[in-house]
Protein backbone atom coordinates (compact mmCIF):
# COMPACT_ATOMS: atom_id res chain seq x y z
CA UNK A 1 0.00 0.00 0.00
CA UNK A 2 1.64 3.08 -0.90
CA UNK A 3 1.08 6.10 1.03
CA UNK A 4 0.85 9.78 -0.13
CA UNK A 5 3.68 11.97 1.58
CA UNK A 6 2.74 14.78 3.20
CA UNK A 7 4.57 18.45 2.58
CA UNK A 8 6.32 19.32 5.41
CA UNK A 9 6.02 23.30 6.64
CA UNK A 10 9.19 25.22 7.26
CA UNK A 11 8.45 25.26 11.44
CA UNK A 12 8.24 21.62 11.10
CA UNK A 13 11.43 21.32 9.23
CA UNK A 14 13.22 23.49 12.37
CA UNK A 15 11.47 21.07 14.69
CA UNK A 16 9.53 23.83 15.77
CA UNK A 17 5.88 23.11 16.57
CA UNK A 18 3.70 26.58 15.70
CA UNK A 19 0.50 26.46 18.54
CA UNK A 20 -2.91 27.33 17.31
CA UNK A 21 -2.81 30.51 19.02
CA UNK A 22 0.13 31.65 17.21
CA UNK A 23 -0.85 30.47 13.76
CA UNK A 24 -3.85 32.61 14.35
CA UNK A 25 -1.97 35.57 15.65
CA UNK A 26 -0.11 35.27 12.69
CA UNK A 27 -3.06 35.48 10.53
CA UNK A 28 -4.57 38.05 12.25
CA UNK A 29 -1.10 40.47 11.39
CA UNK A 30 -1.22 39.16 7.77
CA UNK A 31 -4.43 40.26 7.68
CA UNK A 32 -3.73 43.73 9.04
CA UNK A 33 -0.80 43.52 6.59
CA UNK A 34 -3.15 42.80 3.58
CA UNK A 35 -5.57 45.31 4.33
CA UNK A 36 -2.81 48.42 4.54
CA UNK A 37 -1.19 47.25 1.21
CA UNK A 38 -5.03 47.20 -0.11
CA UNK A 39 -5.28 50.51 1.02
CA UNK A 40 -2.40 51.67 -0.66
CA UNK A 41 -3.33 50.34 -4.01
CA UNK A 42 -6.63 52.14 -4.02
CA UNK A 43 -4.69 55.17 -2.84
CA UNK A 44 -2.45 55.03 -6.19
CA UNK A 45 -5.68 54.08 -7.99
CA UNK A 46 -7.70 57.36 -6.52
CA UNK A 47 -4.61 59.61 -7.17
CA UNK A 48 -4.46 58.87 -11.40
CA UNK A 49 -8.52 59.17 -11.12
CA UNK A 50 -9.22 62.45 -9.61
CA UNK A 51 -5.38 63.43 -11.51
CA UNK A 52 -7.32 62.49 -14.85
CA UNK A 53 -10.81 63.92 -13.76
CA UNK A 54 -9.35 67.32 -13.17
CA UNK A 55 -7.01 67.40 -16.72
CA UNK A 56 -9.96 66.69 -18.03
CA UNK A 57 -11.91 69.37 -16.78
CA UNK A 58 -8.82 71.46 -17.50
CA UNK A 59 -9.60 70.42 -21.09
CA UNK A 60 -13.12 70.66 -21.17
CA UNK A 61 -13.19 74.37 -19.71
CA UNK A 62 -10.01 75.44 -21.12
CA UNK A 63 -9.18 76.46 -17.30
CA UNK A 64 -5.05 75.63 -16.72
CA UNK A 65 -6.37 76.13 -12.88
CA UNK A 66 -7.71 72.70 -12.92
CA UNK A 67 -4.48 71.31 -13.85
CA UNK A 68 -2.98 72.94 -10.81
CA UNK A 69 -5.08 72.29 -8.55
CA UNK A 70 -4.99 68.44 -9.07
CA UNK A 71 -1.10 68.71 -8.07
CA UNK A 72 -2.76 69.05 -4.05
CA UNK A 73 -4.49 65.78 -4.11
CA UNK A 74 -1.42 64.39 -5.57
CA UNK A 75 0.86 65.61 -2.71
CA UNK A 76 -2.45 64.42 0.10
CA UNK A 77 -2.31 61.02 -1.45
CA UNK A 78 1.57 60.79 -1.51
CA UNK A 79 1.11 61.72 2.22
CA UNK A 80 -1.41 58.92 2.84
CA UNK A 81 0.17 56.23 0.72
CA UNK A 82 3.30 56.96 3.27
CA UNK A 83 1.66 56.43 6.00
CA UNK A 84 0.25 52.98 5.22
CA UNK A 85 3.30 52.23 3.88
CA UNK A 86 4.54 52.83 7.28
CA UNK A 87 2.38 50.76 9.01
CA UNK A 88 2.25 48.09 6.66
CA UNK A 89 6.02 47.51 7.09
CA UNK A 90 5.37 47.24 11.18
CA UNK A 91 3.15 44.62 10.83
CA UNK A 92 5.45 43.03 9.16
CA UNK A 93 7.70 43.29 11.74
CA UNK A 94 5.25 42.32 14.23
CA UNK A 95 4.47 39.40 12.12
CA UNK A 96 8.66 38.25 11.70
CA UNK A 97 9.06 38.66 15.51
CA UNK A 98 5.70 36.54 16.24
CA UNK A 99 6.27 33.72 13.54
CA UNK A 100 10.18 33.26 14.60
CA UNK A 101 12.03 34.46 11.59
CA UNK A 102 13.77 38.08 13.19
CA UNK A 103 17.62 38.16 13.47
CA UNK A 104 16.56 39.25 17.47
CA UNK A 105 13.23 38.67 17.74
CA UNK A 106 11.30 40.84 20.31
CA UNK A 107 9.45 38.91 22.93
CA UNK A 108 5.43 39.36 21.79
CA UNK A 109 2.51 38.38 24.17
CA UNK A 110 -0.72 36.01 22.11
CA UNK A 111 -2.20 38.33 19.98
CA UNK A 112 -0.74 41.86 20.96
CA UNK A 113 -0.97 43.98 18.19
CA UNK A 114 1.94 46.61 19.15
CA UNK A 115 3.53 48.40 15.67
CA UNK A 116 4.85 51.04 17.93
CA UNK A 117 7.45 48.67 19.09
CA UNK A 118 8.94 49.27 15.55
CA UNK A 119 11.14 52.00 14.97
CA UNK A 120 14.01 53.48 13.58
CA UNK A 121 15.34 53.79 9.97
CA UNK A 122 13.22 50.83 8.51
CA UNK A 123 10.32 51.78 10.21
CA UNK A 124 10.70 55.60 9.58
CA UNK A 125 7.76 57.75 7.90
CA UNK A 126 10.09 60.57 6.07
CA UNK A 127 12.59 57.53 4.49
CA UNK A 128 9.45 55.63 3.57
CA UNK A 129 7.69 58.96 2.05
CA UNK A 130 11.27 59.41 0.21
CA UNK A 131 11.53 55.77 -0.83
CA UNK A 132 12.53 55.08 -4.69
CA UNK A 133 9.12 53.78 -5.34
CA UNK A 134 6.95 55.91 -4.13
CA UNK A 135 8.79 58.97 -4.93
CA UNK A 136 9.31 57.98 -8.25
CA UNK A 137 5.02 57.25 -8.91
CA UNK A 138 3.92 60.73 -7.32
CA UNK A 139 7.46 62.88 -8.29
CA UNK A 140 6.05 61.92 -11.98
CA UNK A 141 2.94 62.89 -11.86
CA UNK A 142 3.72 65.89 -10.22
CA UNK A 143 5.92 67.30 -12.90
CA UNK A 144 3.88 66.60 -15.77
CA UNK A 145 1.11 68.44 -14.09
CA UNK A 146 3.71 71.23 -13.25
CA UNK A 147 4.92 70.70 -16.88
CA UNK A 148 1.24 70.93 -18.42
CA UNK A 149 0.63 73.83 -16.26
CA UNK A 150 3.25 76.00 -17.82
CA UNK A 151 2.47 74.86 -21.47
CA UNK A 152 -1.35 75.62 -20.41
CA UNK A 153 -0.24 78.96 -18.84
CA UNK A 154 1.91 80.07 -22.34
CA UNK A 155 -1.29 78.92 -24.45
CA UNK A 156 -3.90 80.64 -22.94
CA UNK A 157 -1.57 83.90 -22.03
CA UNK A 158 -0.63 83.27 -26.45
CA UNK A 159 -4.46 82.89 -27.26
Amino acid sequence: MVTEAKPITSSQAKGVSMSDERTKHLEFIQSVITRMNTNCFQIKTWTITISSGLLAISANTKNPAFVAVAIFPVIMFWILDSYYLTQERKFRGLYNDVAGVSPNPREIKPFEMSPDLYVGEEYSFCNILFSDTLSKFYMTIIVILIVLVVILMKTVKGA
